[in-house]
């Protein structure tokens, strides 16, 4: 497969800066199990799904991982805080003129806190606060929204690009589980009405999500590593409703990823597990625990294009794209959403 076969075009006006007033009055695309497409609202998403269903949510907590600061130089940099080590050291993407080396020391925000550059690890820099890591960022950072929003954070991001059911402990993610933006305390109250319970993973969310993919032939690109975890009490919730015939719906490609990471840890068979996976999803791959999905419209060429596309088929979702497109659906994190089903090629008589 080349990286090509996962482009289509978008224009810039369709991607989403900003989020809807509230978060479930988002459109839904629904992509059936023969590639069908049928457009409706968020909230029709009670319909679709039946009782006895369970969902899968990834309660990961964004933090205000983005940090400006100075050299001693007083050069600009920007600090992007990727995963703690330990409270006060960390793997960091750094901005700057010019690439620090071991030992510079850096200036975090106005209050000059001070921090020096340990080394390298893979594309990532060690840096060493003086100070423990989450109290700076909470003061002085802000939430690292995608840069495809071109604009800084403000205050309706600190609300909006959380979920509504983040665990406040697992504070550790640099992106959202975007997918997981349109459910608000009334739908989620309103699916468990149905008799449709929701259950969680845990999956922190790497800057890596946003990185292109930067070979031609797709098998050959190596994912960026995070850590997640799929609890016992989750796997239970599934394997009961597997055995009654219901099916599970994973929220967001990476509650996808890790549901699928902890059955290809235990040779396909689904069972806790915690640990950093690099599982790459693309179209030939064989899912083990995921009947369907709900999740955002995504990047061209991107790898979370192509796990979609392993879910359904390439040539059924590229032309929801199409039609999503030229319907004036919104684009990416802000945007709207859409239910993939596993596509099968039996066509009922």
């Amino acid at each position: 497969m080349q990286l090509s076969d996962f482009s289509y075009h978008l224009p810039e006006e369709l991607i989403a800066h900003y989020p809807l007033a509230q978060r479930s009055d988002s459109r839904l695309l629904h992509l059936d199990q023969h590639g069908q497409y049928h457009d409706h609202q968020f909230t029709d998403i009670l319909d679709l799904l039946d009782a006895g269903d369970v969902l899968i949510l990834n309660d990961t907590k964004v933090m205000k991982a983005r940090l400006k600061g100075k050299r001693a130089s007083g050069g600009a940099i920007e600090v992007l805080v990727e995963r703690l080590i330990d409270p006060t050291t960390a793997y960091c993407h750094i901005k700057a003129s010019n690439t620090p080396k071991a030992g510079v020391e850096i200036f975090i925000s106005e209050a000059g806190i001070p921090a020096t550059v340990q080394g390298r690890h893979e594309n990532l820099f060690i840096v060493a606060f003086s100070q423990p890591i989450l109290p700076i960022l909470e003061q002085h950072g802000q939430l690292p929204i995608p840069p495809y929003f071109n604009r800084e954070a403000e205050a309706v991001d600190n609300e909006r690009y959380q979920t509504v059911f983040h665990d406040p402990a697992k504070l550790a993610s640099v992106a959202a589980p975007t997918a997981s933006l349109h459910f608000d305390k009334d739908m989620l109250a309103k699916l468990k009405a149905k008799g449709i319970d929701y259950h969680f993973v845990t999956l922190h969310v790497g800057a890596g999500t946003f990185l292109p993919v930067r070979v031609e032939k797709v098998e050959t690109h190596v994912m960026h590593a995070e850590w997640c975890e799929v609890p016992a009490s989750t796997v239970e919730k599934i394997q009961a409703a597997k055995a009654r015939g219901n099916k599970v719906i994973a929220v967001g490609t990476t509650a996808t990823r890790a549901l699928e990471s902890a059955a290809v840890a235990h040779d396909g068979e689904l069972q806790a597990w915690s640990g950093d996976t690099q599982i790459f999803i693309y179209p030939g791959f064989e899912f083990k625990v995921v009947d369907r999905l709900i999740t955002n419209f995504h990047l061209p060429e991107s790898t979370l294009l192509m796990l979609v596309s392993a879910l359904s088929r390439r040539e059924a979702i590229l032309t929801a794209y199409q039609h999503a497109v030229s319907e004036k659906y919104r684009f990416f994190s802000y945007g709207d959403a859409m239910l993939i089903d596993e596509f099968c090629d039996i066509v009922p008589l």
